[in-house]
């Protein structure tokens, strides 16, 4: 199993940047890839960007050019540069890890980032 805890998040004004973190301890050798979901009260959980063991990056269309993902091993943290945000990115924000024995995905509890006009 591994435990995700996100933080970072918060109030902003449109244009800003935050940087979100998560986290990760327990089996983290089995971890295969990572990454951040956001949702909106009311819509369907948006995958914004993953990063693989190998490196990998992608990130959704609508973020970018403003949204890095990137890892430090040495803490067994995932970042995500959140950068010239806007109001449409107010959301939850999710990480998640993806395991390879077993496979299953585990998830932190999220947090919320807030964008003003």
């Amino acid at each position: 199993q591994v435990q995700l805890v996100e933080s970072g998040g918060g109030l902003v004004q449109a244009g800003g940047s935050l940087r979100l973190s998560c986290a990760a301890s327990g089996s983290i050798f089995s971890i295969n890839a990572v990454g951040w979901y956001r949702q909106v009260p009311g819509k369907q959980r948006e995958l914004v960007a993953t990063l693989t063991t190998g490196g990998n990056t992608n990130v959704a269309n609508s973020v970018k050019g403003r949204f890095t993902i990137s890892r430090d091993g040495a803490k067994n943290t995932v970042y995500l540069q959140m950068n010239s945000l806007k109001p449409e990115d107010t959301a939850v924000y999710y990480c998640y890890a993806d395991l390879y024995a077993p496979p299953l995905r585990s998830w932190g509890q999220g947090t919320q980032v807030n964008v003003s006009s």
